[in-house]
């Protein structure tokens, strides 16, 4: 049972790493795309555009500033990077687990952390995007930060057996 439940836990961590994978992969090659909405957000400009009267509320917490856009941007990226790695090295460290060239729990710790990284990025979008009322207009955004979060809690809670 416990070759089953490393190789369950291995499938979970590897398919969160292979989507971070694939995010950072593209804001590396490609980061005008999504460096462009995180800086609409922490702006505001759609708030500012489609709901003036509340925008006038919280206006004071729109950042402008394009050099802190930016590296807000790459401070993300490589939180995310970071994350990619410790769950690649969760998934191998997993299924070395599953042959006994790993001690399990070392590689459930390992996984845990990588798997907190992602948890980690996707919380924080949530957090800093409620401060910039991301809500108002980028739904589709938010939602896909709660789904996120919520694939990383259920990995995690899936990594604590055994």
């Amino acid at each position: 049972m416990d070759t089953i439940l490393l190789a369950a836990q291995a499938l979970g961590t590897g398919l969160i790493a292979s989507w971070l994978t694939l995010g950072v992969r593209d804001n590396i090659q490609h980061p005008a795309v999504n460096e462009s909405y995180t800086a609409e957000v922490m702006e505001m400009t759609r708030t500012q555009a489609d709901y003036p009267d509340s925008f006038a509320h919280v206006a004071h917490r729109a950042v402008t500033d394009r050099a802190v856009q930016q590296a807000t941007f790459r401070l993300v990226v490589g939180a995310e990077l970071v994350a990619t790695l410790a769950l690649w090295a969760g998934v191998i460290a997993l299924l070395l687990a599953m042959v006994g060239g790993v001690d399990a729990g070392t590689a459930r710790a390992i996984s845990m952390i990588g798997t907190m990284g992602f948890t980690a990025v996707w919380a924080g979008f949530l957090i800093v995007g409620n401060h910039f009322c991301y809500w108002f207009c980028h739904e589709g955004a938010q939602n896909t930060h709660y789904q996120m979060t919520l694939w990383g809690i259920g990995t995690l809670i899936l990594l604590a057996q055994g």
